[in-house]
C-alpha cells in the first residue's frame, strides 16, 4: 500500500521540476487544506450530524431518551463534535504533508514515519468503532426495555415480573454480543477466553447451588405465573402482600408492616396460596347453639345477619348449616364470600358477623353455651366414699385421749 501511494504521488507530482512550480504547488495544497479544513469540515460534520439526530429521533421514537441524555452528559454534542473534526483536519493535514514531502523529493521521510502512522491510525479506528459499539449497546438497551414496557402495557398476558425478567435478559444479551465484537476487533482470543469462561462457570456452579437454584426458580415463577405483584398470598408460614418480584427473591409485606424477602428457590418448594387470583374469598365461621335450641331457626337467624353486613358479597349467598355436634354444642358451620378479598374486609365482616349473630340470639332466646362438664359416681363409689370420709372422721377423733377415745369407740358402727 505505502509504494502504490509513493508510485502514485510521483507520477501526479513528478512533472513539477522546477522550484518555482514546486512553490505554487505547496502554496496551493497548503490553501486548499486551510479552506477544507477550516471552512468545510466544520459546516459538513454539522450538518452530518443534523441529519443523524432527525433520523435517529425517527428511527427511535422517543424511545432511549434517559440512555442518550445521559450519554450527552458524560460527551457533550459539542465536545464530540469538536473531536471529530479535530481528527478530520489532522488527517487533512496530514495527507497534505505527505503531498508536499513528496513534491518536494523527500518521500524517504514519509516511509519512515509511515508504519508509526499507520499503527496510530488502527489503533485509533479500534478505539473510536469500540466506543460506538458500545455506546450503541448502552442505547439500545435502554430502548428494548422501553419496548419491552409499550408491549407489556398493551397486552395483559405479560406480567411486571416477565417484564422485568424478559428487559434483563435482552439487555444483557445486547451486551455481552456488543462486548464479544469489541474483543474480537481488539484480536482478542476468544476460543482460550471461553474456555475459561466454561472452567469458571463450573466451579461458581458447584459453589453457588443455592443461588443458582433461585435463578432458576425465578424463570419458573416467570412462566408458571402463580402470583403477580400486589398480590394476597401465603407462601409457607409467610403471608402478605406481594410487592416485588426478582430474578433471585420474592419480596412480600406482611400484615404486621414488616418486610420480607423470600428466595425463588424456596418458594417453588412450598405450597402457595393465592387468596387473590379468583377476586373472591369464602369466610368459614363455626358458632354453637344449645341442644335444647331449634337449629333451624338459629340458621335462618345467621343467614339474615349474614346478608345485611355490608363487606360481605351477595352473590353467592351466605349460608348456616348444622354441621355436627360438640361437647356442649350444636355446631353451625357459617360460610359466606368477601369480594374483593382483602385481609381488611375478611376481619371486618368477621366481627360485624359475631357481634350482630350474638345480639340477635339473645334477642330470640338462642343460648351460645360455653362447655360444661357433669360428674356423676354410681351408686356403689357414692357409699364407698361416704365409709371413707366418716372412718378418717373418727380416727382424727381418737387422738384426742384414750379414755375419750375408748369411750366413742362404742359408738361406731361395725
Amino acid at each position: 500500500m505505502t509504494a502504490q501511494l509513493g508510485t502514485q504521488l510521483d507520477a501526479l507530482l513528478g512533472n513539477v521540476a522546477t522550484t518555482e512550480g514546486r512553490v505554487a504547488v505547496t502554496a496551493g495544497i497548503l490553501l486548499a487544506t486551510l479552506a477544507v479544513g477550516w471552512l468545510l469540515l466544520p459546516r459538513g460534520v454539522r450538518a452530518v450530524e443534523r441529519v443523524t439526530t432527525r433520523w435517529l429521533e425517527r428511527f427511535l421514537d422517543g424511545r432511549g431518551e434517559t440512555s442518550i441524555e445521559t450519554m450527552r452528559e458524560a460527551v457533550p454534542v459539542s465536545f464530540g463534535l469538536r473531536l471529530v473534526v479535530g481528527v478530520l483536519q489532522l488527517a487533512l493535514f496530514a495527507l497534505a504533508a505527505v503531498a508536499i514531502l513528496a513534491l518536494w523529493g523527500r518521500f524517504a521521510v514519509v516511509l519512515a514515519v509511515l508504519p508509526v502512522a499507520e499503527n496510530a491510525l488502527t489503533v485509533g479506528a479500534q478505539a473510536f468503532v469500540s466506543l460506538v459499539l458500545l455506546g450503541a449497546a448502552y442505547v439500545a438497551s435502554d430502548v428494548l426495555e422501553e419496548y419491552v414496557g409499550d408491549l407489556s402495557a398493551d397486552s395483559d398476558r405479560i406480567t411486571a415480573h416477565q417484564e422485568q425478567l424478559l428487559s434483563r435478559i435482552m439487555q444483557v444479551g445486547v451486551l455481552v454480543i456488543a462486548g464479544v465484537t469489541v474483543l474480537g476487533i481488539w484480536g482478542v482470543n476468544l476460543g482460550g477466553l471461553l474456555v475459561g469462561a466454561g472452567f469458571l462457570g463450573i466451579v461458581l456452579g458447584m459453589a453457588a447451588r443455592q443461588t443458582l437454584g433461585s435463578l432458576i426458580a425465578g424463570f419458573v415463577l416467570m412462566f408458571a405465573r402463580p402470583f403477580e405483584i400486589g398480590d394476597w398470598v401465603e407462601i409457607g408460614n409467610e403471608e402478605g402482600f406481594v410487592t416485588e418480584i426478582t430474578i433471585m427473591n420474592t419480596h412480600m409485606r406482611n400484615f404486621d408492616g414488616e418486610y420480607v424477602v423470600v428466595p425463588n428457590d424456596l418458594v417453588t418448594n412450598q405450597a402457595i396460596t393465592n387468596r387473590s387470583r379468583e377476586g373472591r374469598l369464602r369466610i368459614h365461621m363455626e358458632v354453637g347453639i344449645g341442644y335444647d335450641d331449634d337449629p333451624d331457626e338459629a340458621s335462618e337467624i345467621a343467614e339474615e345477619v349474614l346478608a345485611g353486613v355490608d363487606t360481605i358479597a351477595n352473590n353467592p349467598k351466605p349460608y348456616a348449616i348444622p354441621s355436627g355436634f360438640g361437647d356442649s354444642a350444636i355446631l353451625l358451620d357459617l360460610r359466606f364470600w368477601i369480594d374483593p378479598p382483602t385481609p381488611q374486609a375478611r376481619w371486618r365482616s368477621k366481627a360485624t358477623a359475631v357481634e350482630r349473630i350474638q345480639d340477635r340470639f339473645v334477642d330470640a332466646g338462642i343460648s351460645i353455651p360455653y362447655p360444661q362438664r357433669t360428674i356423676s359416681y354410681p351408686p356403689e363409689t357414692a357409699a364407698d366414699a361416704e365409709t371413707v370420709e366418716r372412718v378418717e372422721r373418727f380416727d382424727g377423733n381418737d387422738q384426742r385421749s384414750d379414755g375419750e377415745g375408748a369411750g366413742r369407740a362404742a359408738d361406731r358402727p361395725t
